[in-house]
């Protein structure tokens, strides 16, 4: 038996043979051109290919994982169409006289060196995208399909990495679970492997050599480990540990249409996360009992252009009757950092995810923000809406959302227009916002604590830096410290506190969100009834002093 440790991305036991994934190695030869323009429109061919292709995954994505993992493969579509991109590969093809192919490959390697010398952690994660995009370019140049993990039975995929692309196109009914060499915890594919529930491994010191295909084998995603070729004891153990998880997600089932409350009666609402009206069946599924976060900018980066007030309204509305009367909480548009969308035309920084993102795109752009405000204050007459403004900051901002907010109602009510009356609430999300919680309360009607990006400012740490991986730590006394006071001081105000980034879907900590008195958890939908059968069988009144001392 041989044993390797790697970093859990999902937890979970799959039971079943190794099958090695090796990507095909595309040579690429430098040759000489004599016609340089016909050489230049068969590269724009094959990018044009590759867009089309990048197309497919979002649709098949969005169906699978929602359109916020889905959002990945329009970045690498909006990278394929970068200006910078595409003169280099054509002045090269024209200025050398080289093949199309030897073009793309170079500029690949320099557009990915250049990346990866940089300071910022987010601006080296994109030299992994280049080479995506490249290699996607260079297949069709080739004519050659992407790679696929062909079996006739379900596997345990192993590779060096994998590329969300990669991961996406896996027919799920024949992936038990993916093992690989490389790859961060918090990578887009390690998010795509939890949203679609595969138990997988990152950081796995395993072999790739053919010898291991067709080797009986068990993922633990609890451990981190992976036993290749168990003896009978350890096959035993695993078999009856898949068992009891198994017999627990049929349990999970039951408590469809129950109440999620603790056992001395305290009320938490349950809501799901979602980036698109396509999600909706999996929130009805899991019977989330509301919308704790519909990611709006993805409006945005499905469109070649401004979406229009009509537009909007056309969704925000359709999310609403499809509630119900549940509450439904927007978030405005969180363009900037690793979502960008061209027509914006966002000036290009250096650390972007302390830049010009979010509100701040909001308060400048006022035209853009106005559209979207009359569009989510019309769909508030047709059910539960709640509006959330993220990255707050300042009092100011406040002062400046609710004077525009004023600006568009008097537009609305002049025009004749019916619209509702919304909640209004704010992402808590830095800790200027924690520091000044106290005074934010008393201007907006809820808090959401955003805790990916609380976590990594707090920490100076990019959640999307695998180097940093051991320093990460979204348990930090710190951040656990700051939610804490957040809750508090939102309560002295009597108003609602909730939690949406991906610790509200941390078995870990429900009992101690419920024992300092958070009001409402979002999550993936997937998470929803684990999450309420924890908090069901909580008792606040007897337990919550003690799990209160366990992180504060």
């Amino acid at each position: 038996m041989e044993v390797y440790h790697g970093k859990s991305v999902f937890g979970g036991i799959a039971i079943g043979r190794l099958h090695i994934y090796n990507k095909k190695n595309i040579q690429v030869k430098r040759r000489h051109i004599e016609d340089t323009n016909m050489e230049i429109e068969r590269f724009r061919t094959a990018k044009d290919t590759a867009i089309a292709q990048l197309g497919v995954l979002y649709e098949k994505s969005m169906a699978t994982v929602g359109a916020a993992n889905a959002a990945i493969f329009e970045i690498h579509q909006m990278m394929l169409e970068d200006d910078d991109f595409l003169e280099s590969v054509e002045n090269m093809i024209h200025a050398q006289q080289i093949n199309a192919e030897y073009a793309v490959a170079m500029t690949s390697d320099n557009f990915a060196n250049m990346f990866a010398a940089m300071d910022d952690d987010y601006m080296k994660g994109r030299a992994a995208d280049v080479r995506d995009i490249s290699e996607r370019v260079l297949m069709a140049l080739s004519g050659q399909e992407a790679d696929r993990v062909e079996t006739s039975e379900p596997v345990i995929v192993v590779a060096d990495d994998l590329a969300p692309s990669e991961t996406v196109q896996m027919d799920k009914s024949k992936v038990l679970s993916f093992v690989t060499i490389h790859g961060s915890t918090n990578s887009h594919t390690a998010i795509l492997a939890r949203t679609m529930g595969i138990p997988a491994l990152v950081g796995t010191p395993v072999s790739l050599h053919p010898d291991m295909n067709g080797k009986m084998a068990v993922v633990d995603g609890d451990t981190g480990m992976i036993y290749v070729e168990p003896d009978s004891e350890t096959l035993a153990k695993m078999q009856e540990k898949y068992d009891a998880l198994q017999t627990k997600k049929e349990l999970l089932q039951t408590l469809k249409g129950k109440e999620t409350i603790t056992l001395d009666g305290q009320k938490v609402m349950l809501y799901a996360n979602i980036g698109n009206y396509k999600d909706l069946a999996s929130v009805l599924e899991n019977d989330a009992e509301g919308i704790g976060l519909f990611r709006s900018e993805f409006l945005y980066l499905e469109s070649d252009t401004y979406p229009t007030e009509e537009e909007q309204l056309k969704v925000y509305r359709a999310v609403a009757e499809t509630m119900a009367g549940k509450r439904v909480i927007i978030r405005t548009l969180d363009i900037g950092a690793d979502k960008q969308a061209a027509y914006f035309e966002l000036p290009k920084e250096e650390n972007p995810a302390m830049g010009c993102r979010a509100i701040r795109i909001c308060l400048t752009r006022p035209e853009i923000f106005k559209t979207q405000l009359r569009a989510l204050f019309r769909a508030s007459a047709f059910g539960k809406i709640a509006i959330m403004y993220p990255m707050i900051t300042s009092m100011s901002e406040i002062v400046r959302i609710k004077q525009i907010v004023e600006e568009v109602k008097q537009e609305l009510t002049e025009a004749g227009v019916p619209f509702g009356n919304p909640e209004q609430g704010i992402m808590i999300e830095t800790p200027a916002a924690v520091m000044i919680s106290d005074k934010l309360a008393k201007e907006v009607d809820f808090f959401s604590i955003g805790t990916n990006d609380l976590t990594q400012y707090t920490l100076a740490i990019d959640r999307q830096n695998e180097q940093m991986d051991d320093f990460y730590d979204s348990h930090h006394q710190a951040v656990l410290r700051m939610i804490a006071m957040t809750v508090e001081n939102a309560h002295r105000e009597n108003i609602w506190c909730g939690i949406c980034g991906e610790l509200g879907a941390d078995p870990s900590l429900s009992k101690w969100f419920v024992s300092i008195g958070v009001d409402e958890l979002s999550m993936s939908p997937r998470s929803l009834l684990f999450i309420r059968k924890i908090i069901r069988e909580t008792d606040v009144s007897a337990e919550g002093e003690q799990i209160k001392r366990q992180y504060l």
